[in-house]
């Protein structure tokens, strides 16, 4: 037996500023905290069941990420998804993941069309019992999926620093569709254009995609307070 072979080894454990700062993410990305949200410390210690040293840490690893920003004399609050924050987001989403298509096309961009349609079929099965919170799952999921076809770790290690904000344009966005089958027909012609081994179309319908979500964020932003976005202009 190679030590790569071995079992018994030393556990790698989390540390709880780490394990705190991913239930925050979470809580963040799941709308359980709010875009502009003021977050009260010792609240959050008491729910977390934490002192405040790790929690603060924790808090600290988000600041640094963007997900939490701190307003002199006031305290951390959860960033706002304003327009120019919306594109930013996804100027950055559209470069990996165009990336990433450019580099399937130079491993197997027909077997990655074929995962990626798997993916779609969950998201119209959802679609199908108007279970949304699964079919925005299945969303994040397909875009997961797409980078990690790459097989480019750096590129998976970036995308994974914009989940949280994806996850929360993510939702944001359930609303903006006349019906979940229009996302499940965006998505299903992406992987589509990679089974035909279409470079050309495969990166028009990526661009096209992160294009429209930019358009339909901007317009929920428009309403006061709507889906916690916030218009600043």
């Amino acid at each position: 037996m190679t030590p790569a072979d071995r079992f018994i080894e030393p556990l790698v454990r989390e540390s709880t500023p780490s394990i705190i700062a991913d239930k925050l993410r979470k809580a963040i990305g799941h709308g359980e905290l709010k875009a502009g949200q003021q977050l009260g410390e010792a609240e959050l210690a008491r729910e977390l069941g934490v002192s405040r040293g790790p929690l603060r840490e924790g808090m600290q690893r988000l600041t640094q990420e963007g997900l939490l920003f701190s307003v002199r004399n006031r305290g951390l609050f959860v960033i706002e998804m304003t327009p120019e924050n919306v594109r930013d987001m996804y100027l950055a989403r559209s470069a990996i993941e165009r990336a990433a298509a450019e580099q399937i096309f130079l491993l197997d961009p027909v077997s990655a069309g074929d995962e990626l349609l798997d993916v779609t079929q969950q998201m119209a099965r959802a679609a199908a019992r108007q279970d949304i919170a699964t079919v925005s799952d299945a969303d994040i999921e397909f875009h997961q999926r797409l980078v990690s076809l790459a097989r480019s770790p750096r590129l998976t290690r970036i995308h994974n620093t914009l989940l949280t904000e994806t996850r929360m344009c993510i939702h944001a966005l359930e609303d903006t569709y006349r019906s979940s089958d229009e996302r499940v027909a965006e998505h299903r012609g992406i992987a589509e254009a990679l089974t035909s081994s279409d470079h050309a179309l495969t990166d028009q319908r990526l661009v096209a995609h992160m294009d429209d979500a930019i358009l339909r964020l901007a317009t929920a932003g428009t309403g006061p307070g709507r889906l916690g976005l916030v218009d600043q202009r």
